[in-house]
Formats: structure tokens, C-alpha cells, sequence
């Protein structure tokens, strides 16, 4: 009889424990469609909301960039040069920029670039919209439209203009780090380099690195915002939580990608 008894309030436990997290993973979706739409909102951006976006988006990005493109570009270097090299040993040079392309600039720059703003910015929580100042129109509403509109919305903007940023920017410092690495400072390789980039990036290659670009941008901003809102709500830990689900979505977006080019 009491073996019973613990099995049916394990088994009650487990359903409760199971409904929590389909409720959580539904307002995080539920949060992130509210704060788009109040993004896409001309509404939102009047002078005050557009200077707190804009001081959010020089923290998040310009003051990282530079850093973070140097330790970005010289990775990148020295993986294009092993490839390039090993490439050149097996007899398959004409090979090597493509997996350069395909390695470096479809898959490992827009995933660091996601992982470094969820550690620099999302999984340390300081920017707690439940720890910002009370809106003074809706002191007594900690999520109110106001609310999110000064709060959420700068603050997801920015996380997902930094990702964006930095994948863009060191995908360029990539393609021509590799051209440096394969032809020098001669301009006689520019017409195969061009046609070599051109093959790998034709459109479907393109659109899905412009989309899963766009999904990891996302993601960062969302995730972390959500489980801050969620621990904050619940006076509760959200750090565990939204790290676990902000590494479950990214590596869902990447396995997905790869599915979709390669399967």
C-alpha cells in the first residue's frame, strides 16, 4: 500500500512538473510574439524608448565588437589555414574553400556569435526587467504594455541587433581572411574565389543562413528575457531554466538547418 501511495505522488508530481514546463515554454512563445509585435509598433519608438534602444544596443554590441572580431578573426585564421593546409596534403585544394565557406562562415560564426550574447548578456540576467524602474504610468503592473515597451522591448532589440551584428560582420572578416590565406594580396584570384563563394552560397543556402541567423538572434533576446521574467514572477532561480532552454533551441535551429541543406 505505500509503495502505491509514493507511485501515484511521483507519477502526480511528474504530470504537475510536465504541466509547468509546457506552460513555460508557452509564455516564453506567448512573451516573444507580444514583444514583436511592440517592436514592428511605430507606437513604440518615440524619443525616450528610441534613446534607451539605442544606449542598449551600443552596450550589447559596439562596445564588444572590437574584441570580440579580434578573437573571432584570429580562431578563424588559424582554423582556415589547417584546412587550407590539410586540404593542400590530400590533394583536394579546390575543396578547401568550400569547407571553409560551409564550416566557418554557415555554421561555427553565427552559433558563437549566439552563444557569446546569451553569456555576455542573456544568461547573466542582470538587465531583470522585474529590477528596472517602476513605469510611472503602471507603477502597480510589473507587465503592462508601458511596462514592456520601456523594459522588454529595448533590451530585446538590442540582444537580437547584436547577434546579428556580430555574425554579419565576422562572416566578411571570414570570406576575406580566407581569400588572404589562399591567394595573398593578389587580385588574380578574385574571379575563382567569387565563382567558389557563389557555388556554395547559392539561394536556398542563402535564405537558410539569413533565416537561421535570424532564429538565433531571436532566440537570444527572447529566451533569457522570458525565464528572467518567469523567476522574477515566481521569486524563484531562472538562470538554470533559461540556459537549458535557450542551448535547447539553438541546437534545435542548428539541427534543423542541417537537416533542411544536408538531408
Amino acid at each position: 500500500m505505500p509503495t502505491r501511495s509514493y507511485a501515484y505522488l511521483d507519477s502526480a508530481a511528474w504530470g504537475r512538473a510536465g504541466l509547468r514546463g509546457v506552460a513555460s515554454w508557452w509564455q516564453m512563445i506567448h512573451l516573444g510574439a507580444i514583444v514583436l509585435v511592440l517592436a514592428l509598433s511605430p507606437s513604440t519608438y518615440n524619443r525616450a524608448n528610441r534613446a534607451i534602444t539605442s544606449r542598449h544596443i551600443y552596450t550589447s554590441t559596439w562596445q564588444v565588437l572590437p574584441w570580440f572580431t579580434s578573437v573571432a578573426a584570429l580562431f578563424s585564421l588559424v582554423l582556415i589555414r589547417i584546412v587550407v593546409v590539410t586540404a593542400l596534403s590530400y590533394g583536394l585544394s579546390q575543396y578547401a574553400l568550400q569547407m571553409v565557406v560551409r564550416v566557418l562562415v554557415l555554421e561555427l560564426i553565427p552559433l558563437s556569435a549566439a552563444l557569446f550574447v546569451a553569456l555576455r548578456a542573456g544568461m547573466t540576467f542582470n538587465a531583470n526587467p522585474a529590477n528596472a524602474r517602476p513605469s510611472p504610468v503602471d507603477p502597480g503592473v510589473p507587465l503592462s504594455l508601458t511596462r514592456l515597451r520601456v523594459d522588454v522591448v529595448p533590451r530585446v532589440l538590442a540582444g537580437a541587433f547584436s547577434v546579428l551584428t556580430l555574425a554579419m560582420i565576422n562572416s566578411v572578416i571570414v570570406l576575406v581572411l580566407a581569400y588572404l590565406t589562399v591567394y595573398g594580396f593578389s587580385p588574380w584570384g578574385l574571379p575563382g574565389y567569387t565563382r567558389t563563394v557563389g557555388q556554395v552560397f547559392d539561394l536556398s543556402v542563402t535564405l537558410g543562413f539569413a533565416l537561421k541567423t535570424v532564429f538565433f538572434s531571436l532566440a537570444v533576446a527572447v529566451v533569457p528575457m522570458a525565464a528572467s521574467l518567469e523567476a522574477a514572477r515566481d521569486n524563484a532561480n531562472g538562470v538554470q531554466p533559461g540556459a537549458v532552454r535557450l542551448f535547447l533551441v539553438l541546437i534545435l535551429i542548428e539541427a534543423t538547418s542541417l537537416a533542411l541543406k544536408y538531408i
